[in-house]
């Protein structure tokens, strides 16, 4: 439809490059786009340049940060010894939205998924055993997703942590087969963390 408007064309095409982006959302934002004066749309381009250019992953932690270290590595005020294991910095967010866990994160970056080559070596997972060995970790609480790869991970964490003395826990099943932490409101959380169980 918009072949006669190929930068057009090339602007939907990028909006619909983002997860959970179909056509109609992806023609919307284009539309939007165009509708904007063109000084806005610099600031629009800038914003995600910036983002690009000036956050990368806590050294620490595996979230997102402006610097060497996350603001929850380098609050003071956390609770040490409990690490709480997400699949990304998405659904750190989300949980410490909930406003009931003042412990630490680790981000995995991902889960372990055979079926799309995704395995142990291309996870954070490491850099999760390291801080197990050395920060004196007594829990960790695996927060990966309710579903199949989530559940194939948190076993494998399990599995590696086995002997270390630390205690692996899940979230309780609260949260919905196959769902996602992004779209469970803080309430299901906070029962789910409140509620872990032993792996």
């Amino acid at each position: 439809m918009y072949e006669g408007l190929p930068p057009l064309r090339a602007l939907i095409d990028r909006f619909r490059a983002l997860p959970g982006i179909g056509e109609k959302t992806a023609r919307r934002l284009a539309f939007a786009i165009l509708e904007m004066d063109t000084e806005e749309v610099r600031r629009f381009a800038e914003a995600l340049l910036q983002v690009k250019e000036r956050i990368g992953f806590c050294t620490r932690c595996g979230n997102l940060a402006d610097g060497e270290l996350c603001s929850i590595c380098r609050d003071p005020g956390r609770i040490e010894g409990i690490l709480c294991v997400v699949e990304r910095p998405g659904d750190l967010y989300f949980l410490e939205n909930s406003g009931q866990y003042r412990g630490r994160y680790h981000v995995l970056h991902g889960v372990l998924s055979p079926l799309d080559g995704v395995g142990p070596e291309d996870l954070n997972l490491p850099g999760l055993e390291k801080r197990v060995r050395d920060e004196g970790i007594s829990e960790v609480i695996v927060a990966t997703n309710p579903n199949v790869e989530g559940d194939t991970t948190s076993l494998y964490i399990s599995r590696m942590l086995d002997g270390t003395g630390v205690t692996v826990t899940r979230p309780a099943r609260g949260l919905p087969l196959g769902s996602s932490l992004e779209f469970v409101d803080t309430g299901t959380i906070t029962k789910a963390l409140e509620g872990r169980e032993r792996i």
